[in-house]
């Protein structure tokens, strides 16, 4: 059997995973809010370095010599992905209904067909009920969500929206600029991200969205600004021409595997015959 081949094809498809990613990343470098996606790829010797001294296989022993060599013809595979949620550059729109969030493990939540959901993009707009929704139409939670399940609602009146760091909105009073309270933004903390899960429409959920809890003081609301994609794209092309290059690589050693190495044994067979 020729493991050699067999692991540049496992090698090609680790890279194929690498471009589908990057790719991923660059597409979504202009999105509101996106945070960037990477993956890990396994490198064994250095597994095998670090886990040795745990392994029964004693060294300088044929059990510890074979070992080493099913470890070494094993190929470059991908062990983890993980997403980046480091804030990204604000920018500033003037919008009353842009807003950020300045900190980390900070998300706003939105109602989905699929039920509640958090998002980073805070670039909201009006519907035509007043009620404060995404770009895509889902509906803005306030921080009593889970007792009232209703969002949050403005009139026709309500001109001057302003929003503190904390996520309450004051309305200005029909007539005149004195501003009066209306509802808080739910703004949700996540102590551990890597138990996020992204879908569509940049959205993320957790095994149990029930369990949210509002953080009254978050601190990281910031009105008339958007969060951009934390995306560096210059890196992620670089990436991108690296991974290229070692599929390339991965080809020509399954070239050479399969024809130049199979057409020298078919001509030292032939000339044994």
């Amino acid at each position: 059997m020729q493991t050699g081949y067999y692991s540049s094809a496992a090698g090609m498809v680790t890279q194929f995973n690498r471009i589908e990613t990057i790719s991923n990343n660059l597409a979504n470098a202009n999105t509101n809010g996106f945070k960037e996606d990477n993956l890990i790829v396994g490198d064994f010797m250095r597994l095998y370095k670090e886990k040795r001294d745990e392994l029964e296989n004693e060294d300088n022993t044929k059990d510890a010599a074979k070992f080493l060599n099913r470890t070494m013809t094993k190929s470059p595979q991908i062990v983890e992905a993980y997403t980046d949620f480091s804030v990204g550059n604000m920018k500033k729109t003037s919008n009353q209904l842009d807003l950020a969030l300045s900190r980390e493990n900070l998300f706003f939540a939105v109602k989905t067909p699929e039920g509640v959901r958090l998002t980073r993009d805070g670039s909201f707009t009006l519907s035509d009920e007043g009620k404060l929704i995404t770009k895509e139409g889902y509906e803005v939670l306030g921080d009593d969500y889970f007792d009232s399940k209703e969002g949050i609602e403005f009139s026709t009146v309500d001109s001057v929206i302003k929003i503190d760091k904390n996520g309450q909105i004051y309305t200005n009073v029909p007539g005149s600029v004195t501003m009066t309270e209306n509802k808080k933004l739910f703004i949700a903390s996540v102590d551990n991200v890597k138990y996020l899960q992204k879908e569509g429409d940049n959205l993320y959920k957790l095994e149990n969205m029930s369990r949210l809890e509002n953080n009254e003081e978050s601190g990281g609301v910031v009105q008339g600004f958007v969060e951009k994609s934390n995306v560096n794209a210059v890196k992620m092309m670089t990436q991108l021409i690296e991974t290229n290059r070692l599929v390339g690589m991965y080809q020509k050693a399954m070239d050479t595997q399969m024809n130049d190495m199979n057409k020298d044994a078919i001509e030292k067979i032939a000339r044994k015959a």
